[in-house]
């Protein structure tokens, strides 16, 4: 469904579609967001697939590359951890992500709110007796560190564990992160007594408190039943106006995390809204469990038919009726439900700072397009050394993190904002029309973090480009004027306007983003530099420690040992980089 500017603002599927634009146009009494949406179509387009299972992947993509207004679009820019291992290594241990790739490890997650990853961790290394740091291994026996004579690791780095003692340990931690509980406690409760008898009892205390977090965790139980269920429970609670669904991860039968997500909502039953929002959630194989269950019906087999051709992945989809897969779903509902009864007056002004913000910037602002993608740009730098611009990009009024850019100033000498902003929007308008578009999407709305000078400097190179259909304003920060280009007066907005507040948020982003990469910049050259002092680290070595410590902070925290996981440093060098450091004082 288009406007009559020619933008998507829906996508969807149908098997019948005379009987789908029906419902839109003439059955019964329907919601003020359908309603919304229907005022605003002025075409339509269609395309017919082979499949239904053929049309919900078309749906799924088009709604991902155009992020139409009135679909459900996932842009929390929180990436919940994982644990993943590493079981090909000799001594493997545990590593805390947030993002999950093709890498061949065992991955156990997400994580979300109400389970303590940290403390998960801790757990494993303490009971398992798992190594807890992540230096390389080396083929002849390290000295042991710390961690070993205060017993909370068994020293693989100096051989004082075979290699078979030490992965049936691994192989303990994984089957209590598949459910197995009590062969966790019963090590942690052995551990602390002996402790105790001993009279170590500080080590016994922190034993005793890793059994505390145990218990937490347990609590995350929500059944007594004996079956170990793998599943992910998706529930849709809604009271007309506003819509939300919860999401519960379920492994071992032990519930990982809860989280609530307020949705767009203008399907007519929940099973749509399920499903349109379970396509969206999943982004890669590793994340699908064995089994997704619903609190609404939805069309399973075609579900599973797309989970199946995308990933390549045998996923079952059930609508609980009964037994304990109702009892997840019911807690999941309940969940939804009163997510929804509380934060009514909260989503109410998400509500406002979003699309209504955005429609108002197009009514108040007279622009071509509804700024449904819109990208802000500012430049950074100190007297002109280490120049950078940042792009930001609000989708939906939102904050879509993964399409942040940053561009390193390469053309411009000195101190020139307005050549600077000329680079970057140079570079960004040619990827409108090039091979890379799918990567880099149109934006409707272009912001310049800056005045009238600004904003000039910009309009030269859309009329460069011939770029016409895309709005280009510029917002000052000391009046928090709005120019617009070709018009002489600025526009003033009331500072409680959320039109004018959406475009601070996205102002002050941008300006963050700029600063922070100017900072990470001026520090990584710092840091360079002093490296460069060292005799034996060349460029590719400076590289790789920056690479893994970050900052100078981080070296200097290293133990000699530690320095040696970076690439390309061997014990010798490690020495003489640790004594550099620790020999002589170093200043900011």
């Amino acid at each position: 469904m288009k406007n009559d500017a020619g933008q998507i603002i829906y996508v969807g599927k149908a098997k019948n579609l005379k009987n789908r634009v029906r419902q839109y146009f003439f059955n019964g009494v329907k919601t003020n967001k359908v309603m919304a949406m229907v005022s605003c179509i002025a075409d339509f387009e269609y395309v017919i697939t082979k499949t239904e299972t053929d049309a919900l992947s078309l749906e799924n993509n088009l709604i991902k590359k155009h992020k139409p207004k009135y679909n459900i679009l996932l842009k929390d820019d929180k990436s919940y951890p994982y644990l993943k291992i590493n079981l090909k290594e000799k001594y493997p241990t545990f590593y805390v992500v947030r993002k999950i790739r093709k890498d061949g490890y065992k991955y156990f997650g997400p994580f979300m709110n109400g389970v303590s990853v940290k403390s998960l961790t801790e757990i494993l290394q303490t009971a398992f007796s798992l190594r807890p740091c992540n230096i390389k291994l080396k083929e002849k026996p390290m000295k042991p560190c710390l961690n070993y004579h205060i017993k909370r690791c068994p020293a693989p780095c100096a051989f004082l564990i075979s290699e078979e003692d030490y992965k049936k340990n691994v192989s303990l931690a994984i089957d209590f992160l598949n459910g197995n509980d009590k062969t966790c406690e019963n090590l942690l409760k052995e551990k602390m007594e002996l402790c105790a008898k001993n009279e170590e009892f500080e080590l016994a205390l922190s034993y005793r408190d890793k059994l505390f977090s145990l218990g937490k965790i347990w609590q995350k139980k929500i059944t007594a039943n004996s079956k170990i269920i793998d599943a992910d429970i998706f529930s849709y609670a809604t009271d007309k106006i506003n819509s939300v669904i919860n999401v519960e991860i379920l492994r071992g039968g032990r519930i990982l995390g809860s989280k609530n997500y307020v949705v767009n909502d203008i399907s007519f039953d929940g099973g749509e809204t399920l499903t349109e929002f379970i396509l969206r959630f999943y982004t890669s194989p590793i994340a699908l469990p064995p089994e997704i269950i619903v609190s609404e019906n939805v069309n399973a087999e075609v579900l599973e038919n797309y989970l199946k051709k995308e990933y390549g992945k045998e996923v079952s989809v059930n609508f609980a009726k009964q037994g304990v897969r109702r009892q997840y779903a019911e807690m999941s509902l309940l969940n939804a439900n009163d997510y929804l009864e509380r934060n009514v007056e909260k989503i109410s002004h998400k509500e406002d700072m979003t699309t209504r913000a955005l429609s108002r910037l197009q009514e108040v602002l007279h622009l071509k397009n509804y700024p449904q993608r819109m990208e802000c740009y500012d430049i950074s730098h100190i007297s002109g050394v280490d120049k950078v611009g940042s792009m930001v990009v609000f989708t939906g009024g939102e904050k879509d993190k993964k399409e942040y850019r940053r561009f390193k100033i390469k053309t411009v000498a000195g101190n020139d904002d307005f050549a600077c902003l000329q680079e970057v929007l140079k570079r960004r308008l040619s990827k409108l029309n090039s091979e890379e578009k799918d990567r880099f999407f149109k934006p409707e709305l272009i912001i310049i973090d800056g005045g009238k000078g600004q904003l000039s400097s910009v309009k030269e190179i859309f009329d460069e480009f011939g770029v016409f259909d895309i709005d280009l304003i510029s917002l000052a920060k000391r009046e928090e004027e709005i120019f617009i280009p070709d018009i002489n007066e600025s526009v003033l907005l009331d500072k409680s306007d959320y039109a004018l507040r959406l475009l601070q948020a996205i102002r002050d982003e941008a300006h963050r983003f700029a600063i922070t990469y100017n900072r990470t910049l001026r520090g990584k050259h710092a840091l360079e530099s002093v490296l460069s002092e060292i005799d034996g680290v060349g460029k590719e070595k400076r590289k790789a420690l920056i690479e893994k410590f970050k900052d100078i902070e981080g070296i200097i925290a290293a133990k000699k040992e530690d320095l040696t996981a970076a690439e390309g440093i061997g014990d010798k060098l490690a020495q003489k980089i640790y004594e550099f450091f620790h020999d002589r004082k170093i200043s900011d």
